[in-house]
C-alpha cells in the first residue's frame, strides 16, 4: 500500500511540474518581446523582468495580474495618480497599482526601477549579470521573502531566461549599427553634394557576385565591444561560447571534449584550422526553430552568421524561406526562423559557392 501511495506521489509530483512548465513557457513567450522592448529602452534585463513577471504573477494567473495586469506585485506609493486596487498582502487591503494592459505595467515596473535611488547600483552591472540583480533586487528591498533571490535564479536557470538579455543586446546593437550607418552616409552627401555626380550600377536580386576572399588594400577595421559573455552561455537553449581570432577549432575540440568532425558539423562549417576572426562556436546541435519569428538582415551579415547569432540550423532557416545555400540576403531583408516565409526574401547569388564562403 506505501508502495501504490508513493508511486502516485511521484506521478501527481511529475504530471504537476510538467504543467508548470508549460505555464512558464507560455507567459514566456506571450512576454519575451515586452521584456526585451523593456530592456532596449530602460537597461533592465529581459531575464530578470521575466523572472519576476513569473514568480510576482504566478504565471500570469494571479488575481492582480489576471484584474488589474499587475505582473509585478507593484504596490500604490505616493506618487501613483492612476487606477488603485485592494488587496491582501504583507498586510490586509493593501493599494496596488492597476493597468489597462500588460504593456504599461512592463513599463512601469521598468520606471519604477529606474526612478528609484536604492535601485541605481543595479543598473552599473553587466545586464547579463542576472546573478548580481537577483541579489540586488532583494537588497535594496524590491521583496520580503528571504530566498527571493534563488527563486529568480531557479526560474531563469530552468527556462534559460538569458538568452533574452542576449538577444535584446543583440537587436540593440543592430540598431546602432543601422543608425551610424545612415548617419554616415548623410555626411557623406553632405561632403560629396558638390561634386560630378557618379554613374552606380546596383546589384540586382539572383545576380551572380563573386566573394573576395582577399583584400586588394589593408582595410583598418574598429574592435567593437563584444555583447557576449566570457565562457559557456546559451542562444536558443543550445550552448555556445566566444571564440576568439586566432584559436585552434582542435584545440576547443579537444577543451569540450568534442571531436573535431562534431565540432564542424554543429557549426555548419567547412574544415578549417585557425578561426580567422571571432566566431560563435556551438559546442552542441542547434535547434530548428528559432527564439524569434524573423532576422532582419544587416549590411555585413551571411546566411551562416544568421543561423550563429540566432542558434538555428541552416536546413531548417534554408527550408522556411526557399532559398538555397548560395544564396544570399539582400540587407533589410527578413530571415524567418520559425515558420514558413510569407514571400521569399530577395538575394544574391554568390558566384563559385563553397560552404567557406557562408562567413562567420
Amino acid at each position: 500500500m506505501k508502495r501504490i501511495i508513493f508511486l502516485v506521489t511521484i506521478i501527481f509530483l511529475q504530471l504537476n511540474s510538467f504543467a508548470q512548465k508549460e505555464k512558464g513557457e507560455a507567459y514566456i513567450a506571450k512576454y519575451k518581446d515586452l521584456a526585451m522592448a523593456e530592456m532596449q529602452r530602460s537597461g533592465v534585463p529581459a531575464a530578470i523582468t521575466l523572472a519576476q513577471g513569473i514568480l510576482e504573477s504566478k504565471y500570469g494567473e494571479s488575481d492582480l495580474c489576471i484584474q488589474s495586469n499587475n505582473h509585478f506585485g507593484i504596490k500604490c506609493k505616493p506618487e501613483w495618480t492612476g487606477d488603485k486596487v485592494y488587496h491582501d498582502d504583507d498586510a490586509k487591503h493593501e493599494c496596488f497599482r492597476s493597468y489597462p494592459d500588460a504593456a504599461a505595467s512592463f513599463r512601469d515596473h521598468s520606471d519604477f526601477l529606474k526612478s528609484r535611488p536604492y535601485y541605481t547600483d543595479l543598473f552599473k552591472l553587466d545586464p547579463t549579470d542576472f546573478e548580481g540583480w537577483a541579489y540586488g533586487l532583494k537588497k535594496a528591498g524590491y521583496a520580503t521573502e528571504k530566498d527571493y533571490p534563488q527563486k529568480l535564479l531557479k526560474v531563469i536557470n530552468d527556462y534559460n531566461l538569458n538568452q533574452y538579455s542576449l538577444l535584446a543586446l543583440q537587436k540593440q546593437n543592430n540598431k546602432s549599427n543601422i543608425a551610424l550607418a545612415e548617419k554616415t552616409n548623410q555626411s557623406t552627401f553632405v561632403a560629396n553634394e558638390n561634386k560630378p555626380a557618379k554613374k552606380i550600377v546596383p546589384v540586382q536580386e539572383n545576380e551572380e557576385v563573386e566573394i573576395l576572399t582577399k583584400q586588394s588594400t589593408p582595410v583598418s577595421k574598429e574592435k567593437k565591444a563584444s555583447v557576449y559573455p566570457d565562457g559557456i552561455f546559451t542562444i536558443n537553449h543550445s550552448k555556445v561560447i566566444l571564440a576568439k581570432e586566432g584559436t585552434s577549432l582542435l584545440a576547443l575540440a579537444n577543451q569540450y571534449n568534442i571531436s573535431l568532425s562534431h565540432l564542424l558539423s554543429f557549426n555548419e562549417m567547412d574544415e578549417v584550422d585557425i578561426l580567422p576572426s571571432d566566431s560563435l562556436i556551438f559546442l552542441e546541435k542547434k535547434l530548428k526553430k528559432g527564439a524569434v519569428d524573423f532576422h532582419v538582415t544587416l549590411a555585413d551579415e551571411t546566411l551562416h552568421s544568421i543561423c550563429q547569432k540566432e542558434g538555428v540550423r541552416m536546413d531548417a532557416v534554408l527550408q522556411y524561406n526557399k532559398i538555397q545555400a548560395n544564396m544570399q540576403p539582400m540587407t533589410g531583408e527578413k530571415i524567418y526562423l520559425r515558420a514558413p516565409a510569407p514571400f521569399i526574401p530577395k538575394t544574391i547569388v554568390i558566384k563559385n559557392f563553397s560552404a567557406s564562403n557562408s562567413g562567420k
